[in-house]
């Protein structure tokens, strides 16, 4: 075991052992600092609390007695904590403690901190400010409170004074709409982080925002989360629960950490995605914790318009060491990914319980900017996924989609409405209880996916699958135990691949130029 420390703040610091496992280690450690006991654990990313600032601290870990791993670090300096209760928060669950809190992070100086003690604070949007870092106690929570004629709306696009510049600030679905802000709000902010053990919790249910969830009442429904056009932020620590729809919404931001999140939703909530970073660069996820009512993280670059006017794709993205349960699908690219999605890396996660474990959704109409390429999948656990990989060309969202064009198997003519699939690498997977299909896999006749490869990559079905389709698509009916299923790919290659439960071939393909099998 070897320990690298990832992320310092003046409180805490987030820790990583490598060669242990992948959410959970594979067997319980004991962590000493500065050689006194601090806490017994098994998991991979461990956060490390109750530091002092600007502190030199000595990590041993121990098994069994014996050393087996050290690090040292220091923690960063602070200027001053500001307690929200010296602004008059109550805490108590009933206050409305919102212009309170908003007093403190605005009076907040560079380097400092907002400190949240135990209770329950009631607020509707809390706007962050740039240079602080607001630390969540263990006990307490930010509590939405539920009325929608109480938020803030964030206009979808004002016109700059020149005519030529515009200004988004709400977004839904990939298009700049008008939009209620989120519980935590971040409009062109940087060097700001939330850590803690503390929870924010949006208070949805059926009642109130997962209410008619695809109707519009006076603007769309908001983000636990949104960061817009925001750089170097991290989140750490907290429990996110209860969002009204994406928890966690990082929009054309830049330089963003989360490590060590809970973001935790019922199964069967609306659009409760855990983590969609949009239009977004150099984004580490590390070490979190997903249970969400769709999909675990959707990675996003827009719908149509702003893919054209922004050409900013989705790139650098670093996934490791998370836990994807229940969701829809544990990683998703699409479909608002008109900007394209670039240079993808996937490791060392666990998928429970997911319909999907990689679930890529374009189509026709998204334009030559919607490039996904560099996609990498290694050291993946996934148990219990209906269809391990799906790369589908054909999904038929939007009005127009289940429209001829965007559903016709003919070729079609390559022009500026039609998007690009690059190279796919899935190495090293282990894919037991599958249902639908081990792999779903087709691209445009008229544009084939340039590469798909797996190497040391095992499935294994389930003794009773659930009938279900592949992918979402006209003209699919319900498969079960599909094996390997490729079309309208140039280069596939299948090295070391087992698949053990299917029906009939395992592998099938049409219109593959290049079929490497080892």
């Amino acid at each position: 075991m070897t320990a690298n420390i990832i992320k310092t703040f003046a409180r805490c610091a987030v820790m990583e052992v490598s060669n242990e496992g992948f959410y959970n280690t594979e067997d319980e450690y004991t962590i000493e600092l500065n050689g006194k006991f601090y806490k017994n654990s098994t998991k991979v990313v461990e956060s490390l609390y109750d530091l002092r600032p600007d502190t030199e601290y000595q990590v041993t870990l121990k098994r069994n007695g014996k050393e087996i791993g050290q690090v040292a670090f220091c923690t960063k300096k602070e200027a001053v904590t500001l307690n929200v209760r010296e602004f008059g928060a109550l805490g108590d669950g009933k206050h409305n403690d919102t212009i309170n809190i908003q007093c403190a992070i605005n009076a907040c100086p560079e380097n400092g901190r907002v400190y949240l003690p135990n209770g329950i604070y009631k607020v509707t949007s809390l706007f962050l400010k740039s240079h602080i870092l607001i630390d969540l106690a263990e006990n307490a929570v930010i509590s939405a409170i539920p009325d929608r004629t109480m938020y803030p709306i964030l206009p979808g696009i004002i016109e700059g004074n020149d005519e030529e510049t515009e200004y988004n600030f709400g977004t839904w679905e990939g298009n700049p709409i008008d939009c209620f802000a989120a519980i935590i709000t971040g409009l062109f902010v940087e060097d700001v982080a939330i850590t803690g053990r503390g929870t924010i919790d949006g208070c949805a249910s059926r009642e109130n925002w997962w209410n008619n969830p695809k109707v519009r009442n006076i603007a769309w429904r908001p983000r636990l989360v949104f960061l817009n056009h925001c750089k170097h932020i991290t989140m750490q620590g907290v429990t996110v629960t209860n969002s009204p729809s994406w928890n966690i919404h990082p929009y054309f931001s830049d330089h963003l950490k989360f490590l060590d999140l809970k973001i935790q939703n019922p199964k069967d909530s609306p659009n409760t995605d855990g983590l969609d970073p949009e239009s977004c660069s150099n984004v580490d996820i590390i070490g979190v914790y997903f249970s969400v009512g769709d999909d675990c993280i959707a990675i996003k670059a827009g719908k149509i318009y702003m893919g054209a006017k922004y050409k900013t794709p989705s790139e650098n993205l670093m996934i490791r060491h998370c836990m994807m349960r229940d969701g829809h699908g544990s990683i998703t690219i699409g479909s608002e990914m008109a900007g394209g999605v670039r240079n993808l890396t996937v490791r060392e996660c666990e998928f429970v319980d997911t319909d999907r474990g990689l679930r890529i959704k374009t189509r026709r109409g998204r334009g030559r900017d919607a490039v996904i390429d560099g996609v990498l999948f290694e050291r993946i656990r996934m148990d219990q996924v209906l269809t391990p990989i799906v790369i589908n060309s054909f999904y038929f969202c939007d009005p127009d989609g289940h429209s001829e064009y965007v559903q016709s198997q003919e070729i079609h003519k390559v022009d500026e409405r039609t998007p690009i699939l690059g190279e796919f690498t899935f190495r090293d997977l282990e894919c037991s209880n599958c249902h639908a299909a081990a792999a779903y896999i087709i691209g445009l006749p008229e544009e084939k996916i340039r590469r798909v490869a797996f190497e040391n990559v095992s499935f294994t079905y389930a003794l009773q699958p659930i009938p279900s389709c592949p992918a979402m698509m006209d003209g699919l009916g319900e498969k079960v135990k599909l094996g390997v299923f490729a079309k309208n790919v140039q280069r596939l290659e299948l090295k070391d691949v087992k698949i053990k439960g299917a029906e009939g071939d395992t592998v099938i393909t049409e219109n593959v130029n290049q079929l490497i099998m080892e």
